[in-house]
């Protein structure tokens, strides 16, 4: 399982590169402008330039409207940054064939620049609040679309969490029908550590941690601080090891 921790700036993202040993993954976006907002071009290559180059950087492009043209050109817009994984959060679709039509372009813009960039098709645990895509048709719509990896976070930060909205056995089956069609599996959203014992069985990919990583767990006023995010990577690894224990256990 890979860390994807998500810093809110610049200086946020140095704190990360100290700790790079710990983590896998450092995501750029602005949180002011929602779950998924999209920071400034120049952020992310201030953040490109931060971090250690064998440390991939990850960049949104906002929570966005049903607008193919202009998700596409942010996409391309957070490639040309530097970005390796661009996310593109499916706010504004409602429908399936919507989200699909979105990421399409999104993955021909990218990857016409940059082939070995994963695309990410992000979509919302508590999507019933706001009517949004249902999660668990979001692996269908990358397969759909040609991206690498579906994501599930939460739209709404009101202290509410992913397990909340969506409980790990289905998130199990997010997992599932992401991993049947060749997808990476993303889970995010107020994730804590208590959360990773049942984040490792269900085989998620990647998990990513803001909050849990900042001063006093809080993601808007707290900062990320390195001790926090090695601590983090301490308990995924050592449930991995518990994981791999047991499975070769009962084997």
């Amino acid at each position: 399982m890979l860390l994807l921790v998500s810093p809110d700036g610049v200086e946020e993202a140095r704190d990360c590169a100290k700790a790079a040993e710990h983590l896998d993954i450092v995501d750029v976006k602005k949180p002011d402008e929602g779950s998924l907002g999209a920071n400034f071009p120049w952020v992310i290559r201030e953040i490109r330039d931060a971090v250690p180059a064998d440390r991939p950087v990850s960049a949104t492009v906002g929570d966005v409207p049903y607008k193919p043209g202009t998700v596409a050109q942010a996409a391309l817009g957070a490639a040309v940054s530097g970005a390796t994984y661009i996310k593109v959060g499916l706010y504004g679709c409602t429908t399936p064939e919507q989200a699909v039509d979105v990421m399409r372009g999104v993955v021909r813009a990218v990857k016409d620049f940059r082939p070995d960039a994963l695309v990410v098709a992000s979509g919302y645990a508590d999507a019933h609040r706001i009517g949004c895509v249902n999660p668990l048709a979001l692996p269908d719509v990358a397969v759909r679309s040609g991206a690498d990896a579906a994501m599930l976070d939460t739209a709404v930060k009101d202290g509410t969490r992913l397990f909340d909205h969506v409980p790990p056995d289905v998130c199990g089956e997010f997992v599932r029908r992401a991993h049947d069609g060749g997808l990476l599996a993303a889970l995010a959203g107020s994730v804590q550590a208590r959360d990773l014992a049942a984040l490792t069985r269900i085989g998620t990919d990647i998990v990513g941690v803001r909050g849990a990583v900042c001063e006093g767990g809080d993601r808007n006023s707290g900062r990320i601080r390195p001790q926090l995010v090695a601590a983090f990577r301490a308990e995924m690894d050592r449930h991995a090891r518990e994981r791999t224990a047991a499975a070769t256990t009962a084997g």
